[in-house]
């Protein structure tokens, strides 16, 4: 996983909608980040200090394509900045959904009803 920084990450990101046009799906997460790469030891009974809680979430954006794997870490004083960004960008790489087709109410099911 390539962690990299938020304008970089926006912009690897618009390649890989444009990579997915002709086959393919972009999965994106995101998920809260404490900035630990270690998972939580299991609380003890000997263990009289408790690991202290994150005093400042982060969040962890993930997209892949593929092989293709990009993440970032976006801190929350950026978190608005990031967000406006990333949403033109998902607006603007949506065009590729097709409508649902509705279906036509005939004269003979609405007498049933």
């Amino acid at each position: 996983m390539v962690l990299i920084e938020n304008e970089a990450f926006l912009s690897e990101l618009t390649r890989l909608f444009q990579k997915a046009r002709n086959a393919g799906s972009v999965c994106i997460t995101m998920k809260r980040y404490d900035g630990r790469t270690k998972p939580n030891p299991r609380p003890s009974k000997l263990a009289k200090n408790p690991l202290p809680p994150a005093s400042e979430y982060k969040c962890l954006v993930r997209a892949h394509l593929g092989n293709r794997k990009l993440s970032t870490v976006v801190s929350c004083k950026d978190v608005n900045k990031f967000q406006l960004a990333y949403a033109n960008l998902i607006k603007g790489n949506m065009d590729g959904l097709k409508k649902k087709d509705k279906k036509k109410v005939t004269s003979s099911t609405k007498a049933t009803q």
